[in-house]
């Protein structure tokens, strides 16, 4: 097919910058663009060496000690931050939430975007967002699966803030306190490579937040993990799209903000590897956390499970298959599966999980599925499409404990806080996951964003409100968590 239909939205306005010449911000910080908060972390991360620039349009020449551009002159005339070219995304979708909410209105009923009266919760800069998805989404079933990894791929990347993939300092003078940077990067990561599930490689990414010394020294003190913890993390996509690097971001906001090591699983995919091959890759990763999770300053009773939508719907299987293995599950995959169900047998139980806008129930449909099934960011198009890639070719039938969550026994599951997107397809089977679990006396907590899409964890630093949502959500998870350390302590002792 031809090129030009599977344009990422990152190569277009990398595109547009070529062409029209476009210029670095000028006249004025970032900051009185938009709000200090959001415009503080712009600023610490412009390039030192940035020159002065003039902006040169329809015969307007202005420096940077001319007056301030009016609202309506920033609009007209504002220019892109070309610096840095690998994140012009996240630039051009947290500056469009600066813009004036007139201008923003004007720009979603320009699109034929959705009103504030469809969707009540959802601001105008998210409405733009839904807009031109729909206007630049092309329909999965035209697109090759390989293609549709790298514009995903290159499109979430390109997204997420330049700050997150910036590694720590390690030179000797950053190990003394005098000499580091108070707002620097304090997460460093690496990815290594284990056997999976068939004793081919795979590949983590293992995230730690440094800790800095308390005075001058020359080493630095051994990282501490203050809840003896370590996450596990798979990453959504269908089955099918989606690796570490498209949910960097989301795993380095949770070791930054919480304190606990994260360890992504880069499963591999269908169609090329249809189910379950993605759940006996994040087994396999498991068993090899609950084996090293000492490196991380972690119990191998302190693994915590989670998951963004197929990666949610892994996180549930894997939590229900390490704590009550099926054994007539696992017989259904021949030598292979009786393998892996006697490696379940010797793990030990996660501690808690938490799977986000997950797969639940790959078969019933609920109310969800037709109130937002169509104008998001996951319709019911794509939803057929992954489900095929992933169960066609699957030697499993359709309705198997090992391909959808809800047919398995989670009488026994783990402490679960659940997250829910208002405007997602699949809503309603996160609820009905839950509603599953408390009727089994499991402890529960369900939280619902509301006026968030499926996937919005990937928005967290271009839009304002998603953001602070998902900050909220990893610090609620964490207080979650720490109550059930706390009760089983108390239980201990």
């Amino acid at each position: 097919m031809p090129n030009s239909t599977v344009l990422s939205i990152n190569t277009l306005l990398n595109k547009a910058v070529r062409s029209l010449n476009l210029t670095a911000l000028a006249q004025e910080k970032p900051e009185s663009l938009c709000d200090s908060a959001s415009s503080s972390s712009l600023n610490n991360h412009k390039p030192e060496n940035l020159p002065t620039l003039s902006i040169k349009n329809a015969g307007i020449v202005t420096s940077a000690e001319d007056k301030p551009l009016s609202i309506k002159d920033k609009v007209l005339y504002h220019n892109l931050m070309t610096s840095y070219q690998p994140h012009l995304l996240h630039y051009a979708m947290k500056g469009i939430g600066c813009l004036p909410e007139s201008v923003l209105e004007s720009l979603v009923g320009y699109l034929d975007g959705p009103t504030a009266k469809q969707y009540e919760h959802v601001d105008a800069h998210l409405r733009l967002i839904l807009a031109v998805n729909s206007k630049l989404k092309t329909p999965l079933h035209l697109v090759d699966m390989v293609e549709l990894r790298k514009r995903f791929a290159t499109d979430v990347v390109a997204m997420q803030a330049p700050t997150v993939w910036q590694q720590p300092s390690s030179t000797l003078f950053n190990s003394i306190k005098p000499f580091t940077k108070k707002e620097g990067p304090t997460v460093e990561w690496e990815d290594k490579t284990i056997a999976n599930a068939d004793d081919g490689d795979m590949t983590i990414r293992c995230y730690q937040k440094q800790v800095s010394a308390t005075g001058f020294g020359f080493k630095k003190k051994p990282k501490r993990n203050p809840d003896e913890t370590v996450m596990l993390f798979f990453h959504g996509g269908g089955f099918c799209i989606g690796d570490v690097d498209t949910h960097h971001e989301f795993c380095h906001a949770v070791c930054e903000q919480t304190g606990w090591p994260v360890v992504s699983v880069d499963y591999r995919l269908a169609p090329e590897y249809p189910a379950p091959t993605a759940l006996r890759d994040c087994i396999a990763a498991y068993g090899w956390l609950a084996e090293n999770c000492q490196a991380f300053g972690a119990l191998p009773s302190r693994i915590v499970l989670a998951g963004d939508s197929a990666g949610g719907g892994l996180s549930t299987m894997v939590a229900q298959q390490v704590i009550t293995p099926t054994a007539e599950a696992w017989e259904d995959l021949g030598i292979n599966g009786q393998k892996t169900f006697e490696i379940l047998q010797r793990m030990p139980s996660p501690m808690a999980q938490i799977p986000l806008y997950p797969v639940t129930d790959v078969e019933n449909d609920y109310p969800s599925w037709e109130l937002y099934g169509e104008g998001l960011l996951l319709d019911h198009a794509d939803v057929a499409v992954f489900d095929a890639a992933c169960l066609e070719n699957s030697p499993l039938p359709r309705q198997h404990i090992l391909t959808s969550p809800m047919l398995g026994d989670n009488s026994h599951i783990c402490p679960t806080y659940i997250v829910a997107a208002e405007l997602d397809v699949l809503r309603d089977e996160a609820f009905a996951y839950a509603k599953q679990l408390e009727s089994h006396g499991v402890a529960v907590e369900t939280y619902t964003v509301y006026g968030a899409p499926h996937g919005f964890i990937h928005f967290m630093s271009v839009h304002q409100g998603l953001g602070q949502e998902t900050h909220h959500i990893i610090n609620g998870f964490s207080s979650f968590v720490r109550e059930v350390i706390s009760t089983q302590d108390l239980v201990a002792a």
